[in-house]
């Protein structure tokens, strides 16, 4: 569902009606008419049942005049009534819990759409946009919201509006019997009590929506913390990760014990205005009955509707707080939703249609920053079928590349074409899809291999994960694993080696059969022995594909077709292995200081 179209500025408020508008279209879906039936169904039945709570207190003062009637009369019209009440009240429950049974798949529904589209809108949003997020608050934020949205709409629609359609009704009633004093009293009750709820209620508010803060900072330092748990332990950082969690934490309760104690208060107030009511209503009618105006039973009718009246109203600093905090964590769902798509689809984009798989960068201008420019005009052509390498030194702009062709971001200016179409005049998920990649840092789902293998294509049967598995040289690893395909790889893949983990990248590739493959610098995190076998792999997997190797130690890409060579972002030099070290330019000096490097270390290990 598209979201609204609203100015999404910092620091602004999206909650109240404006997020509950936004919200209806999920309750009342066109597309689905059995749940909206599932509504009115509801409805009716807490129409039945405060029709049944509002007669209750006749039930009641009827029996309780009949008891002043002596003789079998008086017992049986009691009886009958005393009957009627306690029929009523379960007649009430079981209307109430019928209404719970209709509605809550409704209510369920509703949350699980929204938070689906709010799933789908991050897969949607840019690389940038989830680099600056951290993972843990914004799972948080569709966990709490969630959560909330669920208990928000019951209170909504079976504490208030039920309360408010009594309200009316019980004004009647007062004003029949009692006259307009007990009509006016009762609602200056209601209004300062509601008043009174509403200013502290905003007050806490606040306070939740910091203890909400402070709580996905907590959250997000922990998640933090465990994803690097590697790091920390290389620096011996406990402590350190231990401190800035505690700092969190104690925020936290600080702002929780300042919530709980402000709801002390808020009870204190509901109190105090509920039972000055009660006591001056029954005071009234005590009154009467002493000057023979009202009957006992009447004593007993103004205390059963006040009770049956402000028992909802009790709790209405709690509805009031769910109802406001469940508008705030909807309201922060639907901000992921307003997140401009950086890079979006073009109406009506085609599909990527490959016969020759060549790819060019023509002319191409970007950088992650406004003020600092990556690549300036960088142009260069992959024939199909070829094996073209692209190095330089660090901050050249080598990664940007294969960012660039994935379009997790789009060029400032300039074109990338893939078999002569610009990839922004594409769909993503076409372009995507005829690109196989194998990145430096492969991170793998905590699930099976054979998992993280058949990854590669929706639908891959295990024929093609074995398939896979084998061209990958995997079939060794696998045999000798008690689980087999079904082995777990932890998470990110950590119970596996840096070459097996890149051997189960280079399978869920082979599994994709993709066209044009981009090898991300995928052995520069392995041991030289490791590195040769993964590099013998690539190079079997590569045959008949085009691909582009983004490498920085020059001996893994020696045989390629062609070699660019970057130098900040521009095309430096560009041929063969051979060439660029006739040449004698940047590339014969890196090769110089990199086979240096190789020396020096053989003579330390000697």
């Amino acid at each position: 569902m598209p979201p609204d179209s609203h100015t999404n500025e910092p620091g602004a408020r999206h909650d109240g009606w404006a997020t509950l508008k936004r919200f209806l279209p999920y309750l009342w879906p066109r597309d689905n008419p059995s749940l909206r039936w599932r509504i009115v169904g509801a409805v009716l039945l807490i129409l039945a049942a405060k029709s049944t709570t509002l007669s209750l207190p006749y039930a009641l003062k009827w029996a309780i005049d009949a008891m002043a009637v002596t003789g079998q009369a008086g017992f049986i019209i009691a009886l009958t009534f005393v009957l009627a009440y306690a029929g009523g009240r379960f007649a009430g429950v079981v209307f109430d819990n019928l209404r719970n049974i209709i509605f809550e798949r409704v209510g369920q529904d509703a949350t699980r759409a929204l938070a689906e589209d709010v799933f789908g809108q991050l897969h949607r949003l840019s690389l940038r946009f989830h680099l600056a997020k951290r993972t843990g608050e914004v799972t948080k934020v569709i966990e709490r919201g969630t959560k909330s949205i669920d208990t928000m709409l019951y209170f909504m629609l079976f504490n208030i509006a039920p309360t408010a359609l009594e309200l009316v009704a019980v004004a009647v009633i007062f004003y029949i019997t009692f006259g307009w004093g007990l009509v006016a009293a009762t609602a200056i009750a209601v209004l300062t009590y509601a008043w009174v709820t509403r200013v502290i209620t905003e007050w806490r508010s606040a306070l939740r929506e910091k203890m909400n803060r402070l709580d996905g900072q907590a959250l997000g330092r922990a998640v933090d913390s465990l994803l690097n748990y590697e790091t920390v332990k290389y620096f011996g950082a406990e402590k350190r990760e231990e401190a800035r969690y505690a700092q969190a934490t104690r925020a936290y309760a600080e702002a929780a014990v300042t919530s709980e104690n402000s709801l002390g208060l808020l009870n204190i107030a509901q109190a105090l205005i509920v039972n000055l009511l009660m006591a001056a209503a029954m005071a009234y009618t005590v009154w009467g009955w002493s000057k023979g105006e009202y009957t006992v039973g009447q004593l007993v009718f103004v205390n059963t509707y006040l009770t049956q009246l402000f028992r909802p109203l009790d709790m209405l600093g709690m509805v009031y707080r769910t109802i406001r905090q469940g508008l705030i964590d909807m309201a922060a769902m639907f901000t992921l939703l307003d997140e401009p798509q950086e890079v979006a689809d073009a109406p009506s984009a085609p599909a990527l249609v490959i016969k020759q798989p060549t790819l060019v960068f023509d002319n191409v201008v970007f950088g992650y920053e406004t003020d600092r420019t990556i690549l300036h005009g960088l142009s260069f052509a992959v024939p199909a079928g070829s094996q073209v390498a692209v190095v330089g030194p660090s901050g050249a702009g080598k990664s940007t590349i294969a960012r660039l062709v994935f379009r997790f971001y789009d060029p400032w200016s300039g074109r990338i074409l893939i078999d002569g179409q610009d990839i922004r005049e594409v769909t993503q998920s076409s372009l995507r899809a005829a690109i196989g990649i194998v990145p430096q840092d492969s991170v793998l789902f905590n699930e099976s291999i054979g998992y993280n293998i058949g990854y590669g294509r929706d639908g891959a049967t295990q024929a093609d994960i074995e398939a896979a598995a084998q061209g990958a040289a995997l079939g060794d690893l696998i045999a000798r694993l008690p689980k087999g395909f079904e082995t777990p790889v932890g998470e990110r893949g950590l119970k596996l080696s840096g070459g097996e983990k890149q051997r189960v990248a280079i399978a869920r590739t082979l599994v994709k059969n993709p066209p044009i493959l981009l090898l991300d610098e995928a052995t520069s995190a392995l041991d030289t022995r490791t590195e040769q076998d993964i590099l013998a792999t690539l190079h079997r997997v590569s045959t008949g594909r085009t691909s582009l190797s983004i490498a920085h130690r020059l001996s893994t890409i020696a045989d390629a077709d062609r070699i660019f060579v970057l130098d900040q972002g521009r095309l430096a030099e560009q041929g063969s292995h051979t060439d660029l070290l006739r040449a004698e330019g940047l590339y014969a000096e890196m090769w110089a200081r990199q086979a240096q490097e190789v020396e020096e270390v053989s003579e330390a290990a000697e």
